[in-house]
């Protein structure tokens, strides 16, 4: 693993150029931060989208089933419309911590060479 170079102090740091962006757009490191995050958004946001639309139309046309009492006066329909809620903030913590491993600290090392411009 390379040593990493501290981040130059607001002084030091300077406005890329276009070309510069465009450079950092095409290399294999942004590249491989590109495929990280969308291996884990993409699959993730589509995943969450199907199981909403299954709640949605598990609410439409399946009355009976969605009616069904789980205990007392709690039915599945209540569950599931919790577990919207519960899938949302899992998402988002797990999302979180994904990126504060695995993409933030590939992002920083980018940012901070191009703004101390090596």
């Amino acid at each position: 693993m390379a040593t990493e170079t501290p981040p130059p102090s607001k002084a030091e740091r300077r406005l890329p150029s276009t070309e510069e962006f465009e450079q950092v757009q095409q290399s294999a490191e942004f590249a491989e931060l590109r495929r990280t995050h969308r291996s884990f958004a993409f699959p993730l946001t589509i995943a969450f989208i199907v199981w909403y639309l299954l709640y949605v139309l598990l609410s439409s046309y399946a009355d009976d089933f969605m009616g069904t009492k789980v205990v007392g006066n709690i039915n599945i329909a209540l569950v599931l419309g919790l577990a919207q809620f519960l899938t949302t903030f899992l998402i988002a913590w797990w999302y979180a911590r994904r990126a504060a491993a695995q993409l933030d600290p590939r992002a920083e090392a980018i940012k901070s060479r191009m703004e101390g411009g090596a």
